[in-house]
């Protein structure tokens, strides 16, 4: 890499790391809610709280953060990435401000609504800073994905210990610090953003007319300077020409990722409480001499921490496939083996804490590997120029739609069990591999039969 990938690069770890610090802190914080709120006040009604409601609740700002990356996506193909996620980084310390002095759930709603609003255009604005400035792609989104696996993992940790000796009020008020520092740091970067299309070279594979798409990028949109959207009609029309082809099956895959993805963690902490060898330990008893009062160590909180952290590995090995091989083929044997995976958690965990533990460092790496294999299958099947639209869409389906995940867990761990949960999410994957088995037979078709080139 070069002084420009490493800038952007480094800027981008960062900001990764930081929004999935806080949108995985929410699951830790959710155990707490369930046990601290009875019931939702709003307007005159009053609502019990459960696994059911509550899932309403998180899945709402988690719908926010993929709901407003298109939007972003948009806006980013204009005013480039720079601004955006300084704007990200700001806004979600101060939603986390307001978490912090939350009185009440619909406080908290507010809160998540306004985290998922700020932190949505992160992505979009992220991803098209790697795809368009950084010349060896592939491994910026390794790094950039890995950076983002120590916020999901060092974020719960974080926010776990923490709760050790604070509220969670407090907690919330803590984490919202760090955003402010990284805010204005990415304000004072400096990096060339287009730097890494001149590179590109003929990467966006479409069967539709790249030309058309691209309408003012020239060859196929890999242009280095981007052109975006300006009006209505050109958005309806640039959305269309990206639904025609093969960019609409990767969409799909990154929905059903977002549903497995949000379904398995939304609601995991909880579920691991009530297994064996879960159960509290007293803070007094792991510290002698010590009175904790009625603090505890939550086991499964820091199972849950170690499960995302360990998710790094999966990133750094999806990021470097994109550079070895066509993503549909890692995404296709990805899928199939999450399937496998959730169909075996149950079963596994009543094996005891052993096999518990190596099953779920096995489990949190293949949960990641598949997002750097299909943020390349998007650069591979849409134009530079209109790149930040493309992840927007990505986002959209993979954050807004997959964030029902959360409402979807919580809905059948209330009205059903467990173990109905595993076998739905194992049905999603299937869906998600045999949709990348597709995107295969369509690469081989438009290539002759010679098959794909990767990112």
């Amino acid at each position: 890499m070069d002084g420009n990938d490493r800038s952007i690069v480094g800027l981008v770890m960062l900001a990764h790391g930081m929004v999935h610090t806080y949108e995985l802190s929410i699951p830790i914080f959710v155990s707490i809610w369930l046990s601290e709120f009875d019931v939702i006040r709003f307007a005159g009604m009053e609502v019990a709280v459960t696994q059911a409601t509550l899932g309403v609740i998180v899945t709402a700002g988690y719908a926010l953060f993929g709901l407003g990356a298109l939007p972003g996506g948009i806006v980013v193909d204009r005013v480039g990435s720079r601004r955006l996620i300084a704007a990200c980084l700001f806004g979600m310390g101060g939603a986390f401000l307001l978490l912090g002095v939350a009185p009440s759930l619909v406080v908290v709603a507010l809160a998540l609504l306004a985290w998922g609003t700020a932190a949505s255009v992160y992505h979009p604005a992220g991803l098209t800073l790697i795809s368009k400035g950084v010349t060896e792609r592939g491994t910026g989104f390794a790094y950039h994905g890995m950076a983002g696996n120590l916020g999901i993992g060092l974020g719960p940790l974080v926010t776990a210990t923490l709760l050790l000796v604070l509220d969670w009020t407090t907690v919330a008020l803590v984490l919202a610090v760090p955003a402010a520092g990284a805010g204005l740091y990415a304000l004072r970067a400096e990096f060339d953003e287009t730097a890494g299309v001149e590179t590109e070279g003929s990467g966006y594979r479409e069967d539709g007319d790249a030309d058309d798409v691209a309408a003012d990028g020239g060859d196929g949109g890999d242009s280095p300077v981007g052109t975006g959207v300006d009006s209505l009609g050109e958005f309806l029309t640039t959305s269309r020409h990206l639904f025609v082809g093969a960019f609409a099956v990767v969409f799909v895959i990154v929905m059903a990722n977002g549903l497995f993805y949000r379904g398995v963690l939304t609601f995991l902490p909880n579920l691991l409480e009530d297994l064996p060898g879960f159960e509290p330990i007293a803070l007094s008893a792991l510290v002698p001499g010590i009175d904790g009062g009625d603090r505890a160590l939550n086991p499964e909180r820091y199972f849950y921490a170690g499960l995302l952290l360990v998710g790094v590995a999966g990133q750094y090995v999806g990021g470097k496939l994109t550079d070895r091989l066509p993503p549909a083929y890692g995404i296709a044997a990805v899928f199939a083996l999450l399937a496998v995976l959730a169909l075996a958690f149950l079963p596994i965990a009543a094996l005891g804490m052993g096999p518990l533990l190596l099953f779920g460092a096995l489990f949190g790496v293949a949960l990641f590997t598949a997002q750097p294999l299909y943020q390349a299958a998007v650069a591979d099947h849409t134009p530079a120029g209109t790149r930040g639209l493309s992840y927007g869409y990505t986002y959209l389906g993979g954050f807004g739609v997959g964030a029902l995940g959360g409402g979807l867990a919580g809905a059948i761990l209330t009205y059903a069990d467990a173990r109905a949960l595993f076998v739905t999410l194992a049905g999603i994957a299937l869906v998600a591999s045999a949709l990348a088995l597709l995107l295969i037979r369509r690469e081989r078709r438009d290539d002759g039969g010679d098959g794909a080139t990767g990112a």
